[in-house]
């Protein structure tokens, strides 16, 4: 396997349903460059970890379009509106992260996610049980798509009775991510796009308007009011902030859940465990998370000084693939790395990075994926899958089945 091919071979879709060996020859060389203006790919957990906590690395969407940015990551084209967080540096991304999160958690919203466990079970067995008389579903389209979008819905604020309007404006936003619909993408679809982003942004700011009048026990009301000595939002923040809780944190979830049950299918005895015991389902998804991460590789991220790497010097204005999926197998740091084990001692993955961009969304997309997997577990009698591998989206850095059909002998 040649070498110069290695950044090709892991965009190629010929190696979406297992792209795990070609991670292993790129660990072989860690730090590895394969053409003038191209990116610098790390594969090494250690040398990973290090680099998503060096202030010398940017995520700046500005500094990125100056290295020549690949266009490979679309987790955020919103449309007019502000970079959120995501594609800052500090000092502002500090104060972005830390309003926001001030709504979303601790300190000012400590148990947030957690009152919701209960409204998440219900809307996981109302899910469940519209399989009815089936004994054929699709996970993707059926089970792990709804579940997420309906969750951010309760989470913002956005009444019940608008929720399949919303779901109407995800879609082709969500589709749109993927970096195979580039330029080739039909004019259809790209007006779709820009048709469902412009409506989405306009409801949003109707919402925010109506929050600002009349806050309510919901993060949006919170995102609108600020808290702390940061100040507040402002209104187009509020709305780039709630953009990306939605996109960026739904395909994740999306692939979280769907990659989930796709592993426990090929492991039965640990899926037979699961059905006995669901608090099982926090360390198969921490291990989910190391084994079959939805988020593979962050491939937007610029060197905004020199830096050396295992005695490879990365040039100013370079463009870095953080392959976290490569270093989350890395026999360096995790025994046995190509088994899954979720009685694993210590699973200090990558599936949520590091450092200050560590996913803001994870004590959420936990927290679906444990009651996700665990219900599944408990009610699916004799679940088997219909393909192996299934059908993949096309997408190399959001890695997941677009469907996975599952057949079974009944519900419990």
């Amino acid at each position: 396997m040649p070498h110069a091919s290695i950044a090709r071979q892991i965009t190629d879709y010929a190696n979406r349903a297992n792209p795990y060996p070609v991670y292993e020859e790129l660990r072989r060389t860690p730090v590895l460059h394969e053409e003038e203006g191209g990116p610098y790919l790390i594969s090494s957990y250690y040398d990973i970890k290090a680099l998503l906590h060096d202030p010398r690395i940017s995520s700046d969407a500005a500094n990125l379009a100056a290295a020549g940015g690949d266009g490979l990551d679309r987790t955020e084209e919103t449309g007019g509106l502000p970079p959120s967080f995501l594609r800052l540096d500090p000092p502002e991304h500090d104060r972005l992260r830390r309003i926001a999160n001030s709504a979303f958690g601790p300190p000012h919203r400590p148990r947030r996610i957690e009152n919701m466990r209960g409204e998440m079970r219900q809307i996981v067995t109302e899910l469940i049980d519209g399989f009815g008389d089936a004994r054929q579903v699709d996970l993707v389209d059926q089970f792990a798509y709804p579940f997420p979008v309906t969750v951010i819905c309760r989470l913002l604020g956005v009444p019940r009775e608008d929720e399949p309007r919303f779901r109407t404006w995800v879609d082709p936003l969500v589709a749109s991510l993927d970096p195979a619909a580039g330029p080739d993408e039909d004019a259809d679809a790209r007006k779709a796009t820009r048709e469902a982003r412009m409506q989405l942004g306009m409801y949003l700011a109707g919402l925010v308007e109506e929050r600002a009048k009349e806050p309510r026990d919901d993060l949006l009301s919170d995102l609108v009011a600020g808290r702390g000595p940061d100040g507040s939002l402002s209104m187009m923040e509020v709305l780039s902030t709630s953009v990306l809780l939605l996109i960026a944190g739904h395909e994740t979830t999306v692939n979280l859940i769907t990659n989930g049950m796709l592993t426990l299918l090929r492991h039965p005895e640990i899926l037979g465990r699961l059905r006995e015991d669901p608090g099982l389902s926090v360390n198969i998804v921490e291990e989910l998370l190391r084994y079959e991460p939805p988020v593979q590789l962050v491939p937007q991220r610029t060197c905004i000084a020199d830096i050396e790497v295992r005695g490879v010097t990365i040039p100013k204005g370079s463009r870095i693939w953080l392959v976290l999926a490569a270093g989350n197998r890395d026999p360096e740091r995790f025994k046995d790395p190509e088994r899954f084990d979720p009685d694993r001692g210590d699973i200090q993955h990558l599936g949520f990075g590091s450092g200050i961009h560590s996913c803001f969304g994870a004590p959420l997309a936990r927290l679906e994926a444990q009651i996700a997997l665990s219900e599944l577990a408990r009610r699916l009698e004799g679940p088997r899958l219909v393909e192996d591998p299934p059908p993949y989206r096309r997408n190399a850095v959001l890695r997941g089945p677009r469907h996975l059909g599952v057949t079974f002998d009944g519900l419990r």
